[in-house]
């Protein structure tokens, strides 16, 4: 009962600070990306993968939130609304990427795993997530990592539910399988 009166009070102040922003008041739009920018930086990451695109995504996403904002009706749609943007700003930089001509491959890093037990097991779902196809690997990151909700993840995807609920299914079983093959 207590989480939702707190869910309730961070709306209504939510709102407050978008009616703010779209008014002019730019403390205002940047408390509201404070609040939200390391949700943005790893959902970012989760489809990017690359700092310096991550960066790029966000730094995209706050100019065209900030010079759009007057078009959001509803202030309470604010996370959903600047989540799109910046999934639609990663979705472009994948694109431009497979445009790219790549001059010299670099191998990448091997990670080292932590020596605590705990760790050994986040750090495999974390690379058996990243593994993932992108559309399985963002509803993942949606749900789990951003705790969104089945409605909001498919406001944000612009598909039903239904499909939300189904690659949700699907992404768990891969991430089954992937996770019972490396034991």
């Amino acid at each position: 009962m207590e989480r939702l009166e707190e869910e309730r009070y961070n709306l209504l102040e939510m709102r407050l600070e978008v009616k703010k922003a779209q008014n002019g008041d730019l403390d205002a739009f940047v408390r509201l990306l404070r609040r939200l920018d390391s949700r943005m930086y790893g959902l970012a990451k989760s489809i990017v993968k690359r700092d310096e695109d991550c960066a790029d995504a966000m730094q995209e996403t706050l100019f065209k939130a900030y010079k759009s904002l007057n078009t959001l009706k509803n202030p309470e749609y604010f996370t959903t609304w600047i989540f799109r943007i910046l999934i639609n700003e990663c979705s472009q930089l994948l694109r431009n990427r497979k445009r790219a001509i790549v001059m010299d491959k670099l191998p990448e890093p091997k990670e080292v795993l932590a020596p605590y037990g705990g760790d050994h097991q986040r750090i495999d779902i974390q690379e058996a997530v990243d593994r993932l196809d992108d559309a399985p690997r963002l509803v993942i990151h949606l749900f789990y990592y951003q705790d969104l909700t089945i409605k909001q993840i498919s406001d944000i995807l612009e598909i039903s539910e239904g499909a939300v609920r189904s690659r949700l299914h699907r992404a768990r079983g891969m991430l089954a399988g992937s996770l019972l093959a490396t034991d």
